[in-house]
């Protein structure tokens, strides 16, 4: 005996169903819809097809402003925390400075000093004020005038006969170099230098002339009766040697001027008028009294061991010649003697005859 298959519903009793099923899947419909607007936020989504201008916006009038109010500050509290603030300041770049500028050395001006004020090399000090200086930081002088350079180099006056490749090749630079600084005012189409003209050189370099008092060891004392009246003579072999350390020869323990630098191979200690200059080691004094090298009264000590020291711009000697001295012991008192814009004591250290920079040696 066969199943029998269920009867197919009439088309009524499907029309009543549809008609019980239509305010339900209208409600979902309609739920579906406002979901959807709030969520694209488009509340006018369902008014119909968007309208378009039909003129085009004058974009040099906008048709809307910008109100910023900036917070009172004075009104904030601390432990509010850290915001990050709308600023509607504006401020134009500063442009670099391209021209050379001069400055008058003033009582106490040193050239490493003077470099500092400007954030340049002390040597660009010296590149740019040869005339005047000739390459020696002790030629300054209170009241002189020096260029100040806009930037680390040399200062060049053009000569008849001069070439581009020439005067860069000298300094070390390319030739664009010298053409592309502004200031120089170079055509770069046509870069025709007339004789006279000074030129600047970024970042020119060149060997600086050597100003320097010889190393005077015992047993050539003699040497340095060419450096002043406070030369020595005789040999002073049997002399005292020094104990291999060194103290500082001065109660003050940083600058008053020069740094240790290529153009200036010692430091420059704060020493007042008549404070009290020791020896940095027991040695014999081969130089003592004024020298006519620029570095007024002066006394070198040499310690027996391959050291010297020398001791400059003093106020007054207090040792002589040949005589033995012992570490920590009185030389002279500091002064600003010879070619010095301010007191201080000029320090050098010296081994087998070249230079050491004292900061290596000093406590």
């Amino acid at each position: 005996m066969k199943n029998s298959e269920p009867a197919e519903p009439s088309i009524e009793t499907r029309t009543q169903q549809l008609r019980r099923m239509a305010p339900l899947l209208l409600g979902f419909v309609g739920l579906f819809a406002a979901v959807w607007a709030v969520k694209l936020n488009l509340p006018s989504a369902l008014a119909g097809p968007p309208s378009f201008p039909t003129k085009t916006p004058d974009l040099a009038q906008p048709s809307y402003q910008v109100k910023v109010t900036l917070p009172d500050y004075q009104s904030l509290n601390p432990t509010d925390g850290i915001s990050r603030w709308v600023d509607i300041r504006t401020f134009s770049p500063h442009r670099s400075r391209v021209e050379v500028l001069r400055y008058t050395v003033q009582p106490g001006d040193s050239i490493f000093g003077i470099a500092g004020k400007f954030d340049l090399e002390p040597e660009t000090i010296l590149w740019g004020n040869y005339e005047v200086l000739n390459d020696d930081p002790h030629m300054i002088e209170v009241g002189q005038e020096l260029n100040i350079l806009p930037i680390d180099g040399t200062y060049y006056q053009w000569q008849a006969g001069d070439s581009l490749d020439s005067v860069a090749g000298f300094f070390g630079v390319e030739t664009g170099t010298i053409i592309e600084w502004p200031g120089n005012g170079i055509d770069f189409i046509d870069p025709v230098i007339e004789p006279g003209s000074w030129l600047i050189v970024p970042g020119g370099k060149r060997e600086l002339r050597r100003w320097l008092v010889p190393t005077i060891a015992r047993g050539q004392a003699g040497v340095g009766t060419a450096l002043g009246p406070g030369g020595c003579t005789g040999d002073f072999t049997g002399g005292i040697i020094g104990t291999g350390g060194f103290i500082w020869p001065t109660a003050n323990h940083y600058l008053s001027g020069n740094d240790y630098w290529s153009g200036h191979l010692a430091i420059d200690i704060a020493a007042g008028y008549g404070a009290a200059i020791w020896a940095a080691d027991s040695g014999v004094a081969v130089f003592a009294g004024w020298s006519t090298v620029g570095y007024g009264y002066m006394v070198m000590i040499d310690h027996g061991n391959g050291w010297q020291t020398l001791y400059a711009h003093l106020s007054q000697v207090s040792v002589a010649c040949g005589q033995n001295v012992i570490q920590g012991q009185q030389i002279g008192l500091g002064g600003s003697s010879g070619n010095s814009t301010g007191p201080h004591l000029h320090f050098e250290t010296r081994y087998e005859g070249g230079f050491v920079n004292p900061w290596y040696v000093l406590p």
